[in-house]
């Protein structure tokens, strides 16, 4: 007997909806076409049996901080989200560093003449934190009174002449420049101020044994309740589906228009030829003997570290790649995952994960790049190395398809592309074809893992097919539990 829905793609946003679509009392499939379930939440052992590698995201605060994840409970499931001391940090010249503390109070204090602009700054969103998340994470056509707190704090963290120090610029740089592209911009201010003040709220966590932790739950989940799950299936036409009521893609525009042909009207295969996407982005993973020898002691208790020097310089490094080149001293996103969870490694040996935007579809291997732009900031951390692996962008496309040139944001994230996502429709999930939903990082909310996405798809689904307006309880069951 066929079933009611089948979700393509595995990620953080397609396993979320079939959860959500399976408690609801429907027979769901979902079909993967790699021989891993997880998408971005993949976790190996590269080069030692007893290493956990996080292969794509590693870091997960909206997986705190979102709905999705709070009412589903992580936790709860036995998932530990494990805490660094210190969210994040950004290292400058002279032994200098940027570090945001869990603590708003000691952020500030640490920040100097710019704590009193950054507490301005942060201090109503740490108080409201959840209705700011709620609101960032919405599908963007829904108002929320937390939306009135941005406004004039966007303006702020974008203007580059806001903070007076070097170390109150970098802080919020570094994170705006996680979204990839051109420098300032609003909506990276805005992504810097959602992921900026999580640091002081729900935190930055990595999972216990990797990311994979993450993907695993919501499997079992699935399982548990009825679902099927096929790995290995890729889906290269959408009439393969044609005997299920519901279809929800966890794909981008492009692999739409790939598997869907001329099955699309005009309008809206010409909305999606026309999306863009962002800078790629090049990853190394690191195996190497002991902690990053950083040269700010404070930095070895930060869970990420934004390499690459002050404001200008990052501003430098993100706007060449947009211009198609690959900067010498390249904005790098590092983490030690072993800061917050020693799960991960042995002794004399530990994963460290670390990226660099390049221009899209850059074919180039950066792990000489990034190896030099750390050893700036944390001399001898050549000398620790005892193994690496460099993914280039067109790898990282190979790897998830809808990481087209290695974007994996799966799309430009300027104003335009937030608003509308992957095109300009009430309802940015529903596509014209009846039953075919999309829930990828190309509609709203955007990318990271925080399965909302697939949370508001699933509710369109459950709404416009099935009649179904009563949301079914997320939280893990009694019999799991015990």
């Amino acid at each position: 007997m066929p079933g009611d829905v089948v979700v393509v793609g595995s990620g953080p946003n397609g396993l979320a909806a079939a959860v959500l679509l399976a408690r609801a009392g429907l027979r769901v499939e979902v079909r993967e076409g790699a021989d891993q379930l997880g998408g971005g939440m993949r976790s190996k052992a590269l080069f030692d049996s007893g290493i956990v590698h996080d292969v794509c995201s590693a870091v997960h605060p909206l997986a705190v901080a979102g709905r999705f994840f709070r009412e589903f409970d992580l936790p709860g499931r036995g998932v530990e989200m494990c805490q660094p001391e210190i969210a994040y940090g950004h290292p400058l010249d002279g032994g200098r560093a940027a570090l945001a503390y869990r603590s708003l109070d000691r952020t500030c204090e640490a920040l100097g003449l710019d704590g009193p602009r950054y507490r301005m700054l942060m201090a109503p969103l740490v108080a409201h934190s959840r209705a700011v998340a709620d609101a960032l994470l919405s599908d963007l056509r829904s108002v929320s009174w937390a939306l009135a707190l941005l406004p004039f704090r966007v303006l702020a963290a974008g203007n580059p002449r806001f903070f007076r120090t070097e170390e109150g610029k970098a802080l919020l740089t570094g994170v705006a420049a996680h979204t990839g592209g051109r420098l300032p911009r609003l909506p990276a201010a805005g992504i810097s101020l959602l992921l900026g003040h999580l640091a002081h709220t729900t935190g930055w966590p990595v999972p216990r044994g990797g990311s994979q932790r993450i993907a695993n739950a919501l499997a079992d989940d699935l399982l548990d309740h009825r679902g099927i799950i096929h790995i290995g299936q890729p889906v290269t036409d959408l009439r393969e589906l044609g005997e299920f009521r519901a279809v929800l893609l966890d794909i981008g525009p492009r692999n739409l228009l790939d598997i869907a042909g001329n099955l699309l009207p005009d309008g809206y295969r010409r909305a999606l030829e026309k999306y863009r996407y962002g800078p790629g982005s090049a990853k190394v993973d690191f195996l190497v003997s002991e902690p990053v020898p950083w040269a700010n002691p404070e930095l070895s208790r930060a869970g990420t570290v934004h390499v690459c020097g002050d404001q200008a310089a990052v501003y430098a490094s993100e706007n060449a790649t947009v211009q198609g080149q690959l900067s010498d001293e390249p904005y790098v996103l590092v983490t030690d995952p072993m800061v917050a969870d020693p799960s991960r490694g042995l002794p004399g040996k530990r994963p460290v994960w670390a990226y660099c935007h390049v221009p899209n579809g850059d074919p180039r291997d950066v792990t000489g790049l990034i190896r030099r732009q750390i050893e700036r900031f944390a001399p001898g951390f050549s000398d620790t190395i005892l193994a690496s692996r460099g993914t280039n962008a067109v790898q990282q496309n190979e790897y998830n398809p809808n990481y087209v040139g290695g974007d994996v944001s799966a799309g430009a994230l300027d104003l335009r592309q937030v608003l509308a996502r992957p095109a300009l429709r009430w309802n940015p999930y529903r596509t014209p074809l009846n039953g075919v939903y999309l829930c990828s990082a190309a509609t709203p909310p955007g990318p990271a893992v925080h399965g909302m996405g697939g949370y508001h798809a699933a509710k369109s689904v459950l709404r416009d097919v099935f009649g179904i307006s009563e949301l079914p309880s997320l939280a893990p069951d009694e019999e799991r539990v015990q």
